[in-house]
């Protein structure tokens, strides 16, 4: 019996071309290269330029998905972006991609699920491709990170781990007949907890205080800036990773031994270690990135997975499993047969 499912058929990711190392943040704050190595696993980070969006970084990845896939944007139905960090207030960032791409009439839909944004994207899209809805979806993850993170020795804990950048996947419908070779998404598995929402946000612009959304008392206290308790964070990312994988593969019946390469969220290099760890994966098995472009939220992965094909380390047939932890506390997994 044929079943259908979702492959990926085109991938992308662009980078702005601006290196920032560690060596260059200590111009505007007390830190070196040392305390951001061993604490994060951080070398550089990709920094936009003037006036370089959320949006220009994700049609960039956008069109090589879809150069790699041989489609023309009139080729989608639909476009899931993945972004904490918009072009504007609003309206979401989706309908500027869909404008840069060329297109009208399609829908075009922003997810606003932070670091596990793609793998939430991921999911909506595969649901509409296995009801007959969608036959070929984009999906992007991008974020322009530098233009609000706090550049001073007081927001350096959470300066020092962002960058900027953007991955795209194309995503298609497929019938599968063998599950054990045939490229497809096999699952993904979602999770949110909001009882942690204050441990990694940005209080402010906010509709929670008094009359305005922004005022001078929350702009002189830095609330327009990410807080984080890196503590926290920590401790709940190393459990729910793991965690995740492990029903993915529950799910697939399916052990940890049989994946072939772990595509993490880029966060922290600590704590990928940790996770693989739990998981008893073997350390070449987890690909990573972190080290030279940083937390780039929801387009890690997708960035990660265009890396790795790059790298010739995912190739056709491969196991893939991904996770991602972040801010909500949101979290949750992803298996593929490349």
């Amino acid at each position: 019996m044929t079943n259908l499912r979702s492959r990926v058929i085109g991938l992308g990711s662009h980078l702005p071309p601006r290196i920032v190392t560690n060596e260059d943040l200590t111009e505007f704050m007390d830190t070196s290269d040392e305390w951001i190595v061993q604490r994060t696993g951080i070398r550089e980070r990709r920094w936009v330029e003037g006036v370089t969006s959320t949006s220009d970084l994700a049609v960039e990845a956008s069109q090589r998905a879809l150069d790699s896939a041989g489609l023309a944007a009139q080729d989608l139905d639909m476009i899931f972006l993945a972004t904490l960090s918009p072009d504007h207030f609003f309206p979401g960032s989706a309908v500027f991609l869909q404008r840069k791409l060329g297109l009208a009439g399609i829908p075009a839909i922003d997810v606003r699920q932070q670091c596990t944004g793609f793998i939430y994207a991921l999911s909506i899209a595969d649901q509409y491709i296995r009801t007959g809805s969608a036959e070929k979806i984009l999906v992007v993850g991008s974020e322009v990170h530098s233009k609000g993170l706090e550049k001073s020795t007081r927001g350096r804990d959470v300066t020092v781990l962002f960058g900027d950048g953007a991955g795209a996947v194309i995503l298609e419908a497929t019938g599968v007949t063998d599950p054990d070779r045939e490229s497809h998404l096999l699952s993904t598995h979602l999770y949110t907890d909001g009882a942690f929402a204050e441990e990694l946000w940005v209080p402010a612009v906010s509709t929670a205080y008094d009359e305005d959304i922004v005022d001078q008392r929350m702009l002189d206290r830095g609330d327009q800036y990410p807080k984080m308790n890196g503590r926290q964070v920590f401790v709940h990312a190393v459990k729910r990773m793991p965690e995740a994988v492990e029903a993915a593969l529950e799910q697939n019946n399916y052990q940890v031994n049989d994946v072939d390469l772990f595509v993490f969220h880029q966060a922290n290099l600590r704590i990928n270690e940790a996770v693989a760890h739990r998981l008893g994966a073997p350390e070449e098995k987890v690909f990573n990135t972190i080290h030279k472009y940083a937390n780039t939220t929801a387009a890690t992965i997708p960035i990660g997975l265009d890396e790795a094909v790059q790298a010739g380390m995912l190739e056709a047939g491969m196991l893939v499993a991904s996770a991602a932890f972040g801010s909500g506390f949101t979290w949750g997994s992803a298996l593929l047969r490349w």
